[in-house]
């Protein structure tokens, strides 16, 4: 078959006057559409590359392919993420992942916070701020303020983690002004953090757990504070509690109810934060996880003792049997 790859290279991103510095966090590098491209050919398949979601509507009556994978991140919208499966949808090609309604709904983080809540998963008290709203009275510290809807860390540095009402307070009008949306304020959970992965279809399942580094100051952790554009700086790392059989069993329950509810499909990656009372708490799920070479996939490749390349061409080789039974 022909695989229609959409995908936002770091050089794709449409840059306006004044946006922040991190507003491309969540394209791709080259190294990443090279390795689908070499997971597909493994499989036999020709993988055709298209680019941005918005190279697909020239390819409206003749496609050129069979079946579509995006990892287009887009720019400025919270349906940003559902542009390529939605062209997709209208062109009749089949497509791997999510479809666009998951994928707008997961990037809310509110609305991902409801629905993982109506699934019984539990998730930090949090507050939704707009423009013209006053911030709210906050009882204990600290608390942490994010975009509402974006990923891979965009809108979080140091000072995300707020303290007191005047930092909470100006926190939030950054984040409103510079990413031109509501911010959301959520209690910041003192303790560790882990990334669940999930995968397959009838079944899905999880792959191994694994646990990010966090400041040991702060307990920010390490994938927001070393990225691209923020100031170097000497942290200390640390990996507080432990990874215990029954605390990665619940992680995985929890991550495949989160799945579930959202309706998700193939592949996604969802993080949490565990206290110091060994409680799970769930931050936020990603139906768009990067495939990059040293990824969080990658990684778990590597637990597994699988070259990534086998293990990522196993992964959307299940993808592909759910849309060409």
């Amino acid at each position: 078959m022909r695989i229609g790859l959409v995908y936002d290279l770091f050089d794709d991103y449409p840059w306006v006057e004044g946006e922040a510095f991190d507003a491309d966090a969540e394209n791709e590098p080259e190294e990443t559409v090279v390795a689908l491209e070499e997971a597909f050919r493994s499989l036999g398949h020709e993988p055709i590359r298209i680019g941005p979601a918005r190279n697909l509507l020239p390819r409206m009556d003749e496609p050129g392919f069979d079946v579509g994978l995006s990892i287009a991140e887009g720019a400025r919208s919270r349906n940003r993420e559902g542009e390529a499966p939605t062209l997709f949808e209208l062109m009749g090609v089949p497509y791997l992942g999510s479809d666009a309604l998951t994928m707008s709904l997961s990037l809310d983080k509110a609305w991902t916070k409801d629905l993982a809540r109506a699934a019984g998963v539990a998730t930090p008290e949090y507050h939704v701020v707009a423009e013209s709203e006053a911030c709210p009275t906050l009882g204990t510290w600290p608390w942490f303020v994010k975009p509402r809807y974006e990923g891979s860390a965009k809108g979080l540095t140091g000072q995300s983690r707020v303290e007191s009402p005047m930092a909470l307070r100006a926190q939030v009008q950054h984040i409103i002004r510079t990413y031109a949306q509501d911010a959301l304020v959520e209690r910041f959970v003192e303790g560790s953090e882990f990334t669940v992965a999930v995968v397959g279809h009838n079944p899905v399942r999880t792959l191994p757990v694994i646990q990010r580094a966090v400041e040991a100051e702060t307990g920010i952790g390490l994938h927001v504070l070393e990225r691209k554009g923020l100031q170097e700086v000497d942290h200390e790392w640390v990996l507080p509690g432990d990874l215990t059989p029954e605390l990665e069993d619940r992680l995985q329950r929890d991550a495949l109810a989160v799945f579930n509810k959202l309706e998700c499909r193939d592949f996604a990656r969802l993080d949490f934060r565990v206290d110091a009372n060994g409680t799970p708490w769930f931050l936020e799920i990603n139906p768009l996880p990067t495939f990059a070479p040293d990824g969080t996939f990658a990684i778990m490749a590597e637990l597994m003792g699988r070259t990534y390349p086998d293990f990522l061409a196993s992964v959307l080789e299940e993808a592909l049997r759910r849309v060409t039974p």
